[in-house]
């Protein structure tokens, strides 16, 4: 007999590629998780992984198995998620996890309506870029909240998974209140804030490729902008008036003071925002009143702007 969760553990080694990503993905060590996989090949009773001193990779068998690992675990899913939609009341643990943004927006809303479910035991975590699907895809989270600036995700994610798309995140520029650029009867002209001190995050970040985007469609060299980790830091420092930055609508969600916020005119860069969940777990009470709370959340959270339209 086959235990289930060796097979999602091959089912994770499948997707990680090896061992070590699969052991740090689930939360074991390198050594639990091989032996697990030892003794899934006994189980089995055929060899599914191909070692060596330094790697291993599925065998032929191997990757059937992980194949049909997942539609098992998903089949096993679904039967939970039947069972769980005949209770009167959500309950249990959820998971969430979200990008920082998203998180700070969200919490407040999520924390006020999944409080009137005193079943349920709401997990809110932030995760890095690009880790919410494959925690989602794992089993290691219900639910994550993703942010894609390329419009591709969602056409690109595994079957199994359901999006659901929360909002458009277009990108405002912001200033300090004391800045000439605060008026909002000012015209924004990036021309002339080319020479200001921008901030941006590292090279690789999104919003950072949003900030180059940005300053490329006024011509010229781009000013280099100075790198912070955070975009709540960044906006620290400009409520200080220590420089200017370009950054999502969403990361002003919580109210940050000393800064104003003025809409770009003709700037269509912007992220789209989706929760993301197993199709499988749709279902279940707890992830159905949690995806119509962070629907909610999505809707009222209203980011300040300086322009009136």
């Amino acid at each position: 007999m086959l235990e289930l969760r060796r097979l999602r553990l091959l089912a994770e080694f499948a997707r990680r590629g090896s061992i070590a990503a699969t052991a740090a993905a689930l939360g074991y060590t390198p050594s639990a998780v091989s032996q697990q996989l030892a003794a899934l090949e006994r189980e089995a009773r055929v060899p599914l992984l191909d070692r060596t001193a330094r790697s291993a990779e599925l065998t032929d068998a191997g990757r059937r198995l992980a194949e049909r690992a997942e539609e098992i675990l998903g089949l096993v899913e679904t039967a939970e998620a039947e069972l769980s939609a005949q209770a009167d009341a959500p309950s249990g643990r959820i998971v969430v996890t979200a990008f920082p943004t998203a998180a700070v927006a969200f919490a407040p809303a999520l924390a006020r309506s999944l409080g009137e479910h005193p079943g349920l035991t709401f997990v809110l975590r932030q995760t890095a870029p690009g880790a919410g699907i494959r925690q989602v895809q794992s089993g290691e989270v219900d639910i994550a909240l993703i942010d894609d600036w390329t419009g591709k995700v969602p056409d690109q994610a595994p079957a199994a998974l359901e999006f659901f798309h929360l909002r458009r995140d277009p990108l405002v520029l912001v200033v300090p209140v004391a800045h000439p650029m605060s008026d909002p009867d000012r015209p924004v002209d990036l021309e002339r804030l080319r020479e200001e001190p921008w901030m941006a995050a590292p090279p690789g970040e999104p919003s950072r490729q949003a900030v180059e985007r940005l300053l490329d469609t006024v011509g010229g060299a781009r000013p280099v902008p100075w790198e912070f980790e955070g975009l709540h830091t960044i906006l620290s420092l400009v409520a200080r008036g220590i420089g200017i930055t370009a950054v999502p609508a969403l990361a002003l969600a919580a109210g940050d003071r000393g800064v104003a916020v003025r809409r770009i005119p003709e700037c269509t860069l912007a992220r789209e925002v989706y929760a993301v969940t197993r199709t499988a777990s749709v279902r279940r009470p707890s992830v159905a009143v949690t995806l119509r709370a962070i629907y909610a959340a999505a809707r009222d959270v209203r980011p300040a702007t300086a322009d009136p339209g």
